[in-house]
């Protein structure tokens, strides 16, 4: 396993069209556990192998939900100020060769941020539920109904196949704020 550089805009191959996946192979399994390891170290909750420079209609996903059974710890990360937070538990999910199927007439407004805009946010709406169709790592199909963020961060993630980004979907002056904000934060760093 290895931890892969991500992409940030504004690299030319997050505009790429990805390509479906057509030989379920140990390659394919070696791309999907570096794609795990990668979105966890970053950290995010989801990530498409384009993002790791690999145009396939690959995607991952963890929303890593806080886990009700575990005991909450006492954190210090913030400045020394105690708080307890519960730690999160994995549900990693992969996705290869998605589609939506049937989405939503309603919408939903959600702040969604990318490891690809790094520090960037913006509200951005989508059809706030979808029936889903992918294959595993086997190539075997599934389908599912999702909503609230798993509907959301599926297509978020599904337009990366399409190389477009999330503020792609902005007015062109939010989009050149956000831009110019993710500029000045690089300078700073």
């Amino acid at each position: 396993m290895a931890i892969r550089e991500i992409l940030e805009v504004p690299d030319a191959r997050l505009k790429q069209v990805s390509v479906p996946v057509e030989t379920f192979d140990d390659t394919l399994k070696t791309l999907v556990e570096d794609m795990f390891e990668t979105m966890y170290d970053a950290p995010g909750i989801g990530l498409a192998a384009i993002q790791v420079g690999v145009p396939l209609r690959v995607l991952v996903i963890d929303l890593q939900p806080e886990d009700e059974d575990a005991e909450p710890e006492v954190c210090t990360a913030h400045g020394g100020h105690h708080h307890t937070h519960r730690p999160t538990k994995r549900e990693p999910r992969l996705f290869i060769n998605p589609e939506i199927l049937d989405p939503s007439d309603e919408y939903i407004v959600y702040q969604e941020g990318c490891l690809s805009v790094p520090e960037i946010f913006a509200d951005v709406e989508r059809p706030s539920s979808i029936r889903a169709r992918w294959q595993d790592i086997d190539g075997k199909v599934h389908e599912e109904a999702m909503d609230g963020l798993m509907a959301i961060c599926l297509q978020h993630e599904m337009d990366h196949l399409e190389g477009v980004l999330f503020i792609d979907h902005l007015s062109r002056l939010k989009r050149q704020m956000a831009l110019k904000k993710l500029e000045k934060l690089r300078k700073a760093a």
